[in-house]
C-alpha cells in the first residue's frame, strides 16, 4: 500500500509539473507597473537617440547653407588653392586641411605608442598596485586640464625646450650624404623658429593621450584572466601573452579609443593656434609653421563681415564635419571586420 501510495503521489507531481510547465506564468510578460514603467524608459531613450541624430542634421543643414556662397563661387577648386586673401575675397582650404591632417596624423604617430604602454602597464601586474594607481590618475588628470593652459605651457616652457632638438634635426637631418651623394630630406629642410606642425602634433599627442590610455586600460582589464592563465599554460611568457592573446582580444575597443583620440585631435583649436605658428604656406618640412581648420576658425570668424569670406570658413567647417564623419566611418568599418574575424576563429 505505501508504494501504491508513493507511486499515485508522484503520478499526481508529474502531471502538475507538466501543467505547470505549459501554463506557468513567464516573467518576462508583466503587464503591471514595472511593464509600463520600462516601455516609458524605452520611449525616453527612443527620443534621446533620435534628438541627437536630428541635432546633427540641423547642424550639419545649417553649416552647409551657411558654406553656398563659397561653394558657389569656388567649388571644389576650393580642396586644391591655396590662396587666402580677405581683401580680394579669393579663398582656398587646402593649406588648412593640409595641417590639420598632418597634425592629427602626427599626433597619432606619438600618443599611440605611448597610450597602449600606459594601458598595458596599469592593467597588467607587471607593477606593483601602489605604483600603477598613481600611473594611471596621472595620465587620465591630463584630460581635465583646459587646453588653453596647454597652450600657453606650450608656448613659454615647451617650445623654448623643444627649439634645440629642432635644430638638431635641421643640421642633422635635413641633408644626409649617402653613396658620397648628399640627398635632402624634405621632413626637416626647414630652419625653425619654435612654433612649428611637430610641435602642433606634439602638444596634440599629449592631449589626446589620456583618451588612449583610459579606454585602452579599460578594455584591457575587461579581457577574461582565463585567457591569460590559459596563455601562460601553455607555455608563453608573459609578453607573449599580451601581444599574442591579450591585445588582439582587445583590438576592437582599442581602435575605438584611438579613433577617439584622432576626433579630438582634429578638431583641437587653442592650444594647436599657439604653437603651430599660423602660416597658410604649405611646406613638406615638419618644422615649418602651419595652420589647421580649427584655428583658421578661431582667429578669423570674428573679425569676418563679407558673406564670402564667412563662407569661405564654413566651408572649411563643413570639410572638417566631412573629415570626421569619414574616420568614424571607417573605424566602425574596422571595427566590425574585427569582430567578425574573432568570431569566425
Amino acid at each position: 500500500m505505501l508504494v501504491v501510495s508513493i507511486q499515485a503521489d508522484m503520478t499526481v507531481f508529474s502531471k502538475k509539473l507538466k501543467v505547470d510547465r505549459h501554463t506557468g506564468d513567464n516573467l518576462t510578460e508583466n503587464r503591471g507597473i514595472e511593464s509600463i514603467l520600462e516601455l516609458g524608459f524605452t520611449g525616453l531613450v527612443w527620443v534621446c537617440g533620435l534628438s541627437i541624430v536630428l541635432i546633427l542634421a540641423w547642424l550639419t543643414q545649417i553649416v552647409f547653407k551657411d558654406a553656398q556662397p563659397a561653394i558657389q563661387e569656388f567649388g571644389l577648386q576650393f580642396f586644391t588653392s591655396q590662396e587666402w586673401d580677405v581683401g580680394k575675397e579669393k579663398f582656398g582650404g587646402l593649406p588648412y586641411i593640409y595641417g590639420t591632417i598632418v597634425t592629427s596624423i602626427l599626433a597619432l604617430f606619438f600618443a599611440i605608442p605611448f597610450g597602449l604602454a600606459v594601458a598595458i602597464i596599469t592593467s597588467e601586474d607587471l607593477l606593483p598596485t601602489w605604483v600603477r594607481s598613481p600611473i594611471g590618475f596621472m595620465v587620465e588628470l591630463i584630460a581635465a586640464i583646459p587646453s588653453v593652459i596647454i597652450g600657453l605651457w606650450g608656448i613659454f616652457v615647451f617650445i623654448p625646450a623643444f627649439k634645440p632638438l629642432q635644430d638638431w634635426l635641421y643640421q642633422n637631418l635635413a641633408e644626409m650624404s649617402l653613396f658620397g651623394r648628399n640627398i635632402a630630406i624634405p621632413l626637416f629642410n626647414t630652419e625653425p623658429f619654435g612654433s612649428s606642425m611637430l610641435a602642433a602634433g606634439i602638444i596634440l599627442s599629449i592631449m589626446i593621450l589620456p583618451t588612449i590610455a583610459a579606454i585602452g586600460r579599460e578594455v584591457l582589464l575587461a579581457v577574461p584572466k582565463d585567457l591569460r592563465s590559459a596563455s601562460m599554460a601553455l607555455g608563453a611568457t608573459r609578453w607573449e601573452t599580451i601581444w599574442r592573446a591579450i591585445l588582439p582580444t582587445a583590438s576592437s575597443g582599442i581602435i575605438g579609443g584611438i579613433i577617439l583620440g584622432l576626433g579630438r585631435a582634429l578638431g583641437e583649436t587653442i592650444a594647436v593656434t599657439m604653437v603651430i605658428g599660423n602660416s597658410n604656406i604649405i611646406s613638406t618640412s615638419l618644422l615649418a609653421p602651419g595652420y589647421t581648420i580649427p584655428a583658421v576658425l578661431a582667429n578669423q570668424f570674428a573679425e569676418a563681415i563679407s558673406g564670402k569670406h564667412i563662407g569661405a570658413l564654413m566651408y572649411l567647417a563643413l570639410i572638417l564635419f566631412i573629415i570626421t564623419s569619414i574616420v568614424n566611418g571607417i573605424a566602425i568599418l574596422l571595427v566590425y571586420f574585427m569582430n567578425r574575424e574573432q568570431i569566425s576563429h
